[in-house]
């Protein structure tokens, strides 16, 4: 697929230095729409996306989505011509994302003061587990540690049981959407200025905002919410109900109208003349008399009858999906969520389409993840080095 000349970032050039995953996502998302992306990976140890999860004829499947439209170089920072080749390509670049630990680029004398030499209106965007400084600046940091340390976990799962973890790259995710933003965000000020800025990311900032009031709650009333599994305190009911076919459909009753649709729907209407159900706090309270009188309800019929029932009533209702229900959903189909890329490796692959729709300046993928350092000497080759330089630099191991 082609992406069209009026994609928003056409001309804007970004160095992928990141591994593993907001880095490398948030860079992603830039290259969906039209920016230029170069993913630049140790000769020897490529980004570990590449071996993570499943794969195909010995190729990585996640790669294929989280490299897409990146061009693929090899070049080793530590080696004097790995270090002067970043260099030359700062001085033409945009952005830089990164995410090695803090000091590592000063270590090889490309922290911020080198690279605004050769480029003020560079924006260098720095994603670690904890920040640039503080007194976990320097440890490890990955995804897990982010959605423990915030409270995610500790408000995730049964009341009587553990701490919950998410099976898939929560903090990481949040963080890759938050860094697009913050470098977008960046060259905003840029345009007013100028000059360019160093962002600093930490993942385990993105997701304590994504918990919501938390800390406020607990700095105005001190408390502490708990783990109520699929129920809110905010409302009821809400949860997951099994139909009588053995699958699963989630009911949500935000709005207080909805709530009463739904009490009519499953033959309850009494209970809205309960002083109880006028607020949605209220009700959650009573969350066992309102899930035994919908869970009954929605037991005695398949999820086709509930899905039907539900969207006349105008209720709030959804399946419980498993990623092969995705691939046939409807609604994912009419909004092209699921695209259909082809790929010179694996052949057609069908993944995410880019994130969202623009009516004038829509995204594309291009092409799907590539081999490690494929295109290392166009891109060379594209800054002016000559065959002789590029082969210096092999000898020297820097590629």
């Amino acid at each position: 697929m082609t992406a069209p000349t009026t994609a928003p970032l056409t001309g804007l050039r970004v160095l992928d230095l990141a591994t593993l995953f907001a880095g490398p996502m948030a860079a992603t998302l830039l290259g969906d729409f039209g920016a230029e992306v170069v993913k630049i990976e140790h000769p020897s140890k490529p980004d570990p996306s590449r071996g993570h999860g499943p794969s195909k004829d010995g190729v990585g499947l996640w790669w294929k989505m989280l490299g897409r439209n990146k061009r693929t170089m090899t070049l080793d920072l530590s080696k004097p011509g790995g270090r002067a080749t970043l260099l030359r390509l700062a001085a033409t670049t945009d952005v830089i994302i990164e995410n090695f630990r803090p000091g590592t680029l000063e270590k090889w004398d490309l922290g911020w003061p080198e690279l605004s030499a050769v480029n003020p209106r560079l924006v260098l965007a720095r994603v670690t587990g904890f920040g640039q400084f503080g007194p976990y600046a320097h440890r490890p940091g990955f995804g897990t540690l982010a959605e423990a340390m915030s409270g995610f976990a500790a408000i995730t799962g049964e009341p009587d049981s553990p701490p919950t973890l998410p099976p898939f790259g929560l903090a990481d995710s949040i963080a890759g959407l938050t860094t697009a933003y913050a470098v977008m965000t960046a060259l905003a000020a840029r345009e007013r200025t100028g000059e360019g800025q160093v962002v600093d990311m930490a993942l385990i900032e993105p997701i304590l905002a994504a918990l919501g009031p938390q800390p406020l709650w607990y700095d105005q009333l001190g408390h502490v919410q708990p783990r109520t599994g699929n129920r809110s305190p905010n409302n009821a009911p809400r949860g997951v109900y099994r139909t009588a076919d053995g699958t699963w459909v989630a009911v949500s009753t935000s709005a207080q109208s909805v709530a009463e649709r739904v009490m009519h729907l499953v033959g309850r209407p009494e209970l809205i003349d309960e002083p109880w159900f006028a607020s949605g706090a209220d009700r959650a309270r009573h969350a066992d008399v309102l899930d035994e009188a919908v869970g009954g309800w929605i037991a005695a019929r398949t999820r086709t009858d509930v899905m039907a029932a539900f969207e006349k009533a105008e209720a709030a209702v959804a399946p419980v999906q498993d990623v092969r229900d995705v691939m046939t959903d409807p609604q994912y189909q009419a909004l092209g969520t699921i695209t259909t890329v082809d790929d010179p490796e694996l052949g057609p692959l069908r993944m995410q389409n880019v994130l969202f729709r623009l009516s004038a300046t829509p995204g594309a993928i291009r092409w799907a993840g590539r081999p490690h350092g494929a295109d290392t000497d166009e891109v060379l080759t594209e800054l002016g080095l000559s065959p002789d330089d590029v082969t210096a630099l092999r000898a020297e191991g820097a590629l």
